[in-house]
């Protein structure tokens, strides 16, 4: 019985060194805030990617984004902390994602004159909101966190920081070892594209008209943040006009793109944001007036790929990493001599958690005309 006595006594003393062990690991040099007796802290002082100090949950499980940009980003590194989306998801988008996260509530955001339900953002309580860092959304970071009493935490959304991007958010998120995997893709194939393309002769390059909006005839101008895949692969972005509010999404006209006349045409519906699947290509490839452009000419005419997210733009996150080798690999095959579809299917399965079949990756290059 005594022998019985003793060994409950070690069992116990075990289990509290080891729980012991287990709460005070992982806190590192970072400020924070404890409870009583030594437990977890409750809260820690984090530094944001904008320069911002901002005090967070010292566990974070549940998170929004103001914007799309964040919400991609979330999905791919960690799905299980996304409580809902910023943007209305269209059925065949949703089928690339998972099951789990197909049917979270759309409850707006902040971008582009658009609003969040805040009452039943505040009825699902994340724990922080994160918010991309273009030119105006430090200012509103501020101005939510104060509204809602929600930590918010700034981003930086830029292609080619991506990967610091990931490394900052997994050790915010404790979702270190996805993020480096996620971080480590980005920093190879942007590293791999730029070094390539910046070998490229001026006179070898392609001149590229983005075609987007009502009809094609709307596009985003050389310097604007929504051709950075364009900017990186080594394209010329033809359409050299004022950035509108210095965004982009400039009208054009139809005399103007005929001056340009581009090598190539690259096509935006944006189908997963509500418009009809292919029409601005179908309009391109089919409009008597657009007949006399030499890409059309020479059938050097590509619709982007969309599914679930765009491949190229809009929203900017992290879709735009497989559009760059697919962009890269279209524009100069010889020099970027991918095998496209393993590709694909290795990005959607590393980012998107999602094994395509062989039809299904036909089916997103079915108006990208990829042969190789």
């Amino acid at each position: 019985m005594l022998q019985k006595n003793y060994l409950v006594k070690v069992s116990c003393l075990c289990l509290v060194i080891t729980l012991i062990a287990i709460t005070g690991a992982g806190c590192g040099t970072r400020e924070a805030s404890t409870g009583s007796g030594g437990a977890a802290p409750q809260t820690r002082t984090i530094v944001d990617q904008a320069g911002r100090k901002v005090t967070v949950p010292g566990e974070i499980n549940q998170v929004f984004s103001t914007n799309p940009v964040g919400s991609i980003l979330m999905y791919t590194l960690a799905p299980e902390k996304l409580v809902a989306w910023n943007f209305e998801i269209g059925p065949e988008h949703k089928k690339y994602l998972l099951p789990a996260c197909r049917n979270l509530p759309n409850l707006g955001g902040w971008y582009a004159n658009k609003s969040c339900n805040t009452e039943e953002l505040l009825k699902i309580g994340p724990d922080i909101i994160i918010c991309s860092d273009d030119q105006t959304q430090v200012s509103l970071a501020e101005r939510i966190q104060e509204q809602l009493h929600i930590p918010v935490v700034v981003f930086n959304d830029r292609l080619t920081g991506l990967d610091q991007t990931y490394e900052f958010l997994g050790a915010l998120l404790g979702a270190e070892e996805q993020a480096a995997e996620l971080a480590a893709y980005c920093r190879r194939s942007v590293d791999e594209v730029a070094e390539k393309a910046g070998l490229i002769p001026e006179e070898k390059r392609v001149r590229v008209y983005y075609a987007e909006g009502n009809q094609g005839l709307s596009t985003d101008p050389r310097g604007s943040r929504h051709t950075q895949v364009l900017d990186l692969v080594g394209g010329v972005n033809v359409a050299d006009v004022p950035l509108k509010g210095g965004m982009g999404m400039t009208s054009v006209s139809l005399e103007q793109i005929l001056s340009w006349d581009p090598d190539v045409i690259i096509t935006a519906t944006l189908s997963g944001l509500g418009g009809q699947e292919g029409a601005i290509y179908h309009h391109v490839t089919t409009d008597p007036k657009w007949t006399g452009l030499k890409a059309v000419k020479e059938h050097q005419v590509y619709d982007i790929p969309d599914k679930p997210f765009n491949w190229f733009d809009r929203p900017p996150s992290v879709n735009r990493i497989i559009g760059v080798k697919w962009l890269a690999h279209t524009l100069y095959p010889d020099i970027f001599k991918y095998d496209i579809r393993e590709e694909i299917k290795d990005f959607y399965s590393t980012f998107y958690h999602y094994d395509l079949t062989g039809r299904e990756i036909e089916d997103l290059l079915v108006r990208s005309q990829v042969n190789q």
